[in-house]
C-alpha cells in the first residue's frame, strides 16, 4: 500500500507522518537534523516516496538528501498549507499529518523546487544586494555626519575619488570620535566595494555560460545584472504555460474583487517571489528615468497613460507586469524582445 509522508521540519529536527491510501495515519517518527540519523531514517523509507516539506528557512539541505536518497519531495507553500489543513490547534504531529493529507488528497499547494546549481548561483545575487544595502547604509550615514556638522563640499558625488579626497581633508573640521567614525566608515565602503566587485566578476562569469540572460538583456531596462536575477528566479519558463502566471508570480497583477458585478483592483498580492518583483520593478524605474532617451516605446507610453491617474508606483507596477510577460515570450520562443505592434497600451491597473 502506497504512503504519503508529511515532514514537519525545525532547526534541531524534524517529524514525519505517514498516511496510507485509506487514510490510516501510522505514528510519529522524530528524527534528529544531523546528517548520518537522517540518512538512516531515510533509507528505512519506501523507495521512491512522496514526502511533503514545508518552505522553512533550512529546506536546501533536507530536499538534497531526500533525493539523494531517490525519494520524491514535495515543497509546499508553508502560508497556504496552513490555511488549507484548517486546524485550531498546531503541534509538531497535527503539522506534519496534514502536510500528509494534502499529499494524499492531491490539493498540496506546492512550489518549484529549484535545482542545486540555480540554489547556488542565487546565493551570488542574494550576496550582492546585501552588500548594496550596506553601501548605501554607509553612505548615507557619512551624509548625515556632514550634514549634522554644515561641512558641504564642492563635489556632485561625496563617495567619488575627488570626493572621497575633500571629506578627508576636511575632518580637520569634526570633532575628534566623529572624525574616527568618518574615517571607519571610509574603510568600510571601500572593503563592500572590494566585495562587490569581486562578487560582480563571479556572477559575469555565470552571465557567459546562458543564452537566456543575454535574450533577456534585450528588454528595455535590463542590464546584465537584472536579467541575471530574472533568469535565476524564473528557472524553469516551462513550468508557466502562460504569460500572466508568469506576472502573477512576480508580484505584478493587482488582486480582483469582484462581487454584484461590480469589479475592484486592489494592490498586488504581497505573497511573491520578492527578487524577482524587485528586479522588474528597478527596470521599470530605469525605464522612467530614461524614458526621453528610449523615446516612443510601448513601456513608456504606458507609464505616461497611468501616471496622471494612478500615480508613480502603479505606472512603475503596470510596466513591471508588461516586462513580466515579455520576459515570458522571450524565454518561451528563445527570441529577443520585440515592440508590441498595432496594439493598444493596455494595462489591468485601472
Amino acid at each position: 500500500m502506497r504512503h504519503f509522508i508529511g515532514c514537519d521540519a525545525h532547526k534541531k529536527y524534524s517529524l514525519f507522518v505517514a498516511v496510507d491510501e485509506a487514510g490510516e495515519t501510522k505514528p510519529a517518527v522524530r528524527v534528529n537534523h544531523d546528517r548520518e540519523s537522517y540518512r538512516t531514517f531515510l533509507r528505512g523509507l519506501k523507495a521512491r516516496s512522496s514526502i511533503a516539506v514545508e518552505t522553512v528557512g533550512n529546506w536546501y539541505w533536507i530536499v538534497d538528501e531526500m533525493q539523494q536518497a531517490g525519494h520524491q519531495p514535495r515543497l509546499a507553500h508553508a502560508r497556504k498549507a496552513k490555511l488549507m489543513m484548517g486546524q485550531l490547534d498546531k503541534t509538531d504531529k497535527l503539522d506534519a499529518r496534514g502536510l500528509a493529507t494534502l499529499l494524499r488528497n492531491g490539493t498540496l499547494p506546492e512550489v518549484w523546487i529549484p535545482s542545486r546549481e540555480i540554489r547556488d548561483q542565487r546565493e551570488l545575487l542574494r550576496l550582492r544586494m546585501t552588500l548594496v544595502g550596506m553601501e548605501t547604509r554607509l553612505k548615507n550615514r557619512v551624509h548625515a555626519i556632514l550634514a549634522k556638522y554644515a561641512l558641504r563640499l564642492e563635489v556632485t558625488d561625496v563617495f567619488s575619488q575627488k570626493g572621497r579626497r575633500l571629506v578627508l581633508e576636511h575632518l580637520d573640521d569634526l570633532p575628534e570620535e566623529t572624525r574616527q567614525v568618518v574615517r571607519q566608515h571610509l574603510e568600510l565602503l571601500e572593503s563592500t566595494e572590494r566585495q562587490k566587485k569581486v562578487t560582480e566578476q563571479r556572477l559575469q562569469a555565470i552571465v557567459q555560460q546562458r543564452d537566456d540572460i543575454d535574450l533577456l538583456k534585450t528588454l528595455p531596462g535590463v542590464g546584465w545584472i537584472l536579467a541575471t536575477v530574472i533568469a535565476l528566479e524564473i528557472g524553469d519558463i516551462q513550468r508557466f504555460n502562460h504569460a500572466p502566471k508568469l506576472a502573477s508570480y512576480a508580484g505584478t497583477v493587482p488582486r480582483v474583487h469582484s462581487s454584484g458585478g461590480k469589479t475592484r483592483y486592489g494592490r498586488v498580492h504581497p505573497d511573491v517571489n520578492r527578487y524577482l518583483k524587485w528586479a522588474l520593478v528597478e527596470a521599470g524605474n530605469l525605464i522612467v528615468m530614461q524614458q526621453q532617451r528610449l523615446g516612443d516605446i510601448h513601456a513608456v507610453r504606458l507609464y505616461r497613460r497611468l501616471r496622471p491617474r494612478k500615480g508613480h508606483a502603479k505606472a512603475v507596477t503596470a510596466v513591471a507586469r508588461h516586462l513580466a510577460e515579455a520576459a515570458f515570450w522571450v524565454l518561451k520562443r528563445q527570441q529577443p524582445y520585440k515592440e508590441p505592434q498595432g496594439c493598444r497600451v493596455s494595462s489591468t491597473h485601472r
